[in-house]
């Protein structure tokens, strides 16, 4: 293995955090509920037949890549999302969108070369 592998696969970076946050569908979906506004744990549990240790520590996760914050208002913890990190996956990602465009316009290119075969073939039968 190169020794830049192992001190890349080592490095702690903000977007692999993100990247690993997002990878749990629960996790995703507390992200989307927190889109709507802020919530409490409890209200962040109810549509999941997990336990609230599960989803604090799905929040642990989720706050560790900055992802969310907690308030701190007494008995009250309100969960936020934070979209920083979301910004910085999105940029990323923006990188390769020229490659899937790409991908797209072979695609279309291809599908309109298919209708104009179907078109031919079908005046040939007739």
């Amino acid at each position: 293995m190169n020794n830049w592998m192992v001190d890349y696969e080592m490095a702690d970076d903000p977007l692999s955090t993100t990247f690993g946050a997002l990878a749990d569908p629960t996790r995703r979906a507390i992200l989307a509920r927190l889109a709507d506004g802020a919530a409490t744990v409890n209200e962040l549990a109810e549509p999941f037949s997990i336990s609230l240790q599960a989803i604090s520590k799905h929040l642990k996760v989720l706050e560790r890549a900055g992802l969310i914050t907690r308030g701190r208002d007494a008995q009250y913890r309100p969960c936020q999302l934070q979209a920083g990190p979301l910004k910085e996956v999105n940029q990323w990602l923006e990188h390769y969108r020229r490659f899937w465009e790409e991908s797209f316009g072979q695609l279309d290119d291809y599908l309109i070369e298919l209708q104009e075969r179907q078109r031919n073939h079908d005046r040939e039968s007739t």
